[in-house]
């Protein structure tokens, strides 16, 4: 009898033994991605969510073999500063840097971990990689460059007699004054007078978008965060001013601009998250991942702007 408990025991301890080596296993197949978002706003916010969809199709679902360590510095450098250092640290399998300024700051803190951009309009410019189709270091992944010659004829085709067209955006924010510059070349080649207004923070966006209002025919404004963050403030002074306002993004003409042919950040996002699963798997490197543009462009309209200012919005289409 003495025997066959001491038989029974050593069973159960094995087991246990057998059942711990199989927990840790477990726990070892589950990927840990570190991100961080420069600012809370609904483009940036898409993009998170569709990167969480992208890696779910490619077989990455929170809470069964993924966790996410989420940061968010509301626009603040400190805040990137501390929150790329604590990210770093925690040793991540891959961390994603959602717009120019975090992707920077992740990358500044290491060259070693897997790093995916998303919301980023020029990589190379913002020294992330060597080049686009051939990144060659920790870092590849998404960028949001907008057709910006579409937009302007866009908006053009809206207000066709405009001789005066402005511009809004963040000087600080570089990703928009290459946009910008970009447009304003454009209207320049169509014979428009330009006058371009900036704002440093969200708190300047009313003044700003008012003051430009009252001197041109139509606004333009690039995919930037701080006129994104002010969305809705931007809608309701081109309300009042019978304003014509195209936009970068789908969520920007959304919350408060008519018209844009651009970029849907969820889209985006899950682009992104395709591609982190495939790095994640071992099937992919940065190294030799090239930047991916955005698959899905669309034409999208603000109903309720459109009958704001006036404007049959069935009448807005894309110039061929």
């Amino acid at each position: 009898m003495k025997k066959m408990v001491t038989a029974s025991i050593l069973a159960m301890s094995l087991l246990s033994l057998g059942a711990c080596g199989k927990s840790s296993s477990e726990s070892s197949d589950t990927k840990t991605v570190g991100i961080l978002q420069v600012v809370q706003h609904e483009s940036l916010d898409a993009a998170y969510k569709g990167f969480k969809e992208g890696l779910a199709e490619g077989g990455y679902t929170e809470g069964k073999n993924v966790t996410f360590d989420y940061q968010n510095a509301q626009n603040n450098q400190d805040n990137l500063k501390s929150m790329s250092e604590k990210l770093v640290k925690e040793k991540p399998d891959l961390l994603l840097g959602i717009a120019t300024p975090s992707a920077q700051s992740l990358a500044n803190e290491t060259q070693d971990i897997p790093i995916v951009i998303t919301a980023v309009t020029d990589p190379v410019a913002a020294k992330l990689v060597k080049s686009e189709k051939e990144p060659g270091g920790n870092v590849t992944g998404t960028t949001d460059m907008v057709p910006i010659k579409k937009q302007i004829d866009l908006l053009l085709s809206i207000v066709p007699d405009a001789k005066t067209i402005g511009i809004m955006y963040n000087a600080g924010e570089s990703n928009s004054k290459i946009q910008a510059d970009l447009a304003e070349k454009e209207l320049k080649e169509a014979g428009v007078a330009v006058k371009v207004l900036t704002a440093n923070t969200t708190n300047d966006v009313q003044q700003v978008t008012t003051s430009l209002a009252k001197d041109v025919d139509g606004i333009y404004i690039p995919t930037d965060n701080t006129f994104a963050s002010a969305a809705t403030i931007v809608g309701e002074v081109a309300k009042e001013t019978k304003t014509p306002i195209v936009a970068g993004s789908v969520e920007q003409v959304e919350q408060g601009g008519l018209a844009t042919y651009g970029i849907d950040y969820e889209a985006l996002g899950k682009q992104t998250g395709i591609m982190a699963a495939k790095i994640l798997d071992g099937d992919a490197k940065p190294s030799t991942t090239a930047i991916e543009s955005a698959n899905d462009l669309k034409l999208t309209v603000n109903k309720e702007m459109a009958e704001a200012l006036g404007i049959d919005p069935d009448s807005i289409k894309l110039p061929e």
